[in-house]
């Protein structure tokens, strides 16, 4: 009954089509019709096509903040020595290993074969002092974790999925205004989470602290360590504007006391304002070749710096020293040369980059002065140079003898922690600009931002740096790429006439740590100074590409905790997270890394911190300093009794020599 029903039922339905047929599948519109039907159609969906296309960018905006945290925390609590810019495979392998697990290169996972009972933590070195002590010029991470591995575990986890829990629950029908106020609440929760998810602040965390207590007369045990050379900056006041020696005797005096503290060598100024002050092609070396036949006296290394920039704008009590007389006499009449920014105001501290290749220095270009000064100094002093008497030659590249931007000038305006301008408004600046953006196809992002604030604002106060700011937008991206790059391209022309003149000698770049707001998205202080490195970009990678293809050695220049603590928070620095992306980033690329610090350092904690930051102890690669810089020494300090011992000791401790610091 039930296969004859079915079958009248079969029937029935091949009447009905035949008496009413089925239309034709229609065709997909393609090319201009596709086109058409799309623009006959209701604005809605398009409307709603860019909405959901706002949404996708905000979520993977959340992703990669949430990664950053994760990264950020494993590396602060758990001393994970995470690459610079590490992915989760990074972070699977770096776990895996913590839990006593092999990891290949190839990815191939396993457990040791002679392992048969969970692995024990044993007990680890001392963990770093406490918040309060004051922070090393240069420090780097430890693999070992000074806590218990469970600690460890826990305090990352609950860390982690609370920064999830906090970013993900996201409503699909926010605007992007209302996902701006999850953001800002989040972040305003952030520093409590993390307060609470501290290992330093878990019950577990006492034995281990009574562990750094109980060790921590081993902490000065240096004995054996690698040989880490230190140099000391001498004053720039030793040799007039006229190039001549002003104290032999005091001069005599201070490498007196040098030596006796067996310093390895000495680092001198050669000052391009003094040495062509006056005419070009017309070089002046009388005193600096008085100051060598000195130094060689005691026997000590010296290290020459070709100074490209002025002096005694931002440092106190040093003598100021000008670019070349007749450099100002052209930029009476062509201020264009200077650096520029967005008001016109000029800064006269060093050349504009602009004019590297325009003749306007007397029919030279900026690079030919600049090769000419560095030739005129190797055949002047050919002879130190074959005795390797001079051990290596840092080359200044732009402000303070730094690779940057002038983009924050003391002298006119700027104040700690401003955000500093751009400084692109000069004609040759600006004709670079115009054909970078013509050959990009777009003539009109031939500008500077108009939205970047004054040298002391703050990055949330403008709309380029704020977040989710113009500086991430199609048109920021390249105007900060071109700036970034412009920078790169000087120092790459500069080095390679520096490997001609100083063939077989070390060539040194100084790089300086601009930290404020680094913990912002955009990092809007290292941007105005040259440095592409938001949150998204890694700006330090292409520097040290170009300086390894030179062979040149990087010397991070840290200014030191100037600012007291509550200064720091407000503006957002992180000088232990820059110090890190930095180092590593130029350990990563096989670079000669030193470090240079300006701030006297005075005290034994501090000392010891620099030491141990220095070469660290549990790097397993044996990475460290190739050499230390040493602050000039002042008078004041000279005559304390107390501060010349701890020097002393500090010295024999980069030596490797002293298996104990001695107490104060």
């Amino acid at each position: 009954m039930n296969v004859k029903q079915d079958v009248e039922q079969q029937q029935h339905s091949d009447h009905s089509s035949d008496q009413y047929p089925q239309p034709p599948p229609q065709r997909r519109p393609r090319g201009f019709a596709a086109a058409a039907a799309a623009a006959g159609g209701s604005g809605k969906g398009r409307k709603e096509r860019e909405k959901e296309k706002e949404r996708t960018k905000l979520r993977e905006r959340h992703r990669r903040a949430i990664t950053s945290r994760m990264l950020t925390g494993l590396r602060q609590y758990g001393n994970f020595l995470l690459p610079a810019r590490a992915d989760m495979n990074d972070v699977l392998a770096a776990l895996a290993r913590e839990a006593g697990w092999i990891v290949e290169a190839d990815g191939t996972t396993y457990r040791p074969s002679s392992v048969t009972a969970p692995l024990t933590v044993a007990a680890p070195p001392p963990p770093p002092p406490p918040p309060h002590t004051q922070l090393a010029p240069f420090p780097v991470r430890s693999i070992e974790s000074p806590l218990s591995a469970n600690s460890l575990k826990n305090s990352s986890m609950k860390a982690s999925l609370d920064s999830q829990a906090s970013l993900l629950r996201i409503d699909e029908s926010l605007s992007p205004a209302s996902l701006d106020s999850v953001v800002v609440a989040e972040r305003d929760t952030r520093g409590e989470k993390y307060a609470n998810a501290s290992p330093i602040n878990s019950p577990e965390c006492v034995e281990a602290d009574q562990l750094m207590r109980e060790s921590a007369e081993g902490e000065g045990d240096f004995a054996g360590t690698p040989y880490i050379p230190v140099y000391v900056m001498l004053p720039t006041s030793i040799v007039n504007s006229y190039c001549q020696l002003v104290d032999v005797e005091a001069t005599r005096q201070e490498l007196r006391h040098l030596k006796s503290l067996n310093v390895d060598g000495v680092v001198v100024d050669c000052w391009w304002g003094i040495v062509e002050g006056w005419s070009p092609h017309k070089y002046e070396w009388s005193g600096y070749r008085d100051l060598f036949n000195i130094i060689r006296e005691f026997e000590l290394k010296l290290q020459v710096v070709m100074a490209f920039h002025e002096c005694g704008g931002n440092a106190s009590g040093e003598i100021p020293i000008s670019l070349p007389k007749w450099v100002l006499e052209i930029g009476k009449d062509n201020q264009d040369i200077f650096f520029t920014d967005r008001e016109g105001r000029r800064n006269t501290e060093c050349l504009s980059w602009g004019i590297d290749k325009e003749r306007v220095l007397k029919g030279r270009t900026g690079i030919e002065v600049c090769f000419d000064f560095m030739r005129s100094f190797r055949m002047e002093f050919n002879d130190l140079f074959e005795e390797g008497f001079i051990t290596a030659v840092e080359i200044g590249l732009g402000a303070s003898g730094e690779l940057k931007y002038p983009s924050h000038p003391e002298r006119i305006g700027w104040r700690y922690p401003g955000i500093g301008e751009f400084q692109c408004y000069d004609k040759y600046m600006q004709q670079n600009l115009r054909r970078a953006a013509k050959l990009r196809g777009h003539s009109f992002w031939a500008r500077g931002p108009d939205n970047a604030g004054h040298y002391n604002s703050r990055p949330h106060e403008t709309g380029f740096f704020c977040d989710r700011g113009d500086y991430d937008g199609y048109y920021g991206r390249f105007f900060l790429h071109w700036y970034a790059q412009t920078l790169i391209d000087h120092a790459d022309q500069v080095l390679s006439l520096a490997n001609l003149a100083f063939e077989g000698t070390q060539v040194i770049i100084k790089i300086p740590a601009v930290y404020w707001w680094y913990k912002t998205s955009s990092h809007a202080a290292e941007l105005t100074a040259g440095f592409y490195n938001p949150t998204n970009q890694d700006g330090y990678s292409p520097i040290f590409d170009m300086l390894k293809k030179h062979s040149a050695a990087m010397k991070f220049v840290c200014y030191g905790p100037q600012h007291s603590a509550q200064e720091s928070d407000e503006a957002l620095a992180d000088l232990e997270g820059l110090s890190w992306q930095v180092m590593n980033s130029a350990w990563d690329r096989s670079l000669a890394v030193a470090a240079h610090g300006t701030l006297p350092c005075h005290d034994r904690e501090t000392f010891i911190r620099i030491i141990e930051n220095a070469k660290p102890r549990n790097d397993p690669d044996r990475r460290h300093l190739s050499f230390f810089t040493y602050q000039q020494l002042t008078s004041v300090f000279m005559e304390r009794e107390m501060c010349f011992s701890e020097l002393d000791n500090f010295i024999k401790c980069m030596h490797g020599r002293l298996s104990a610091v001695e107490g104060g």
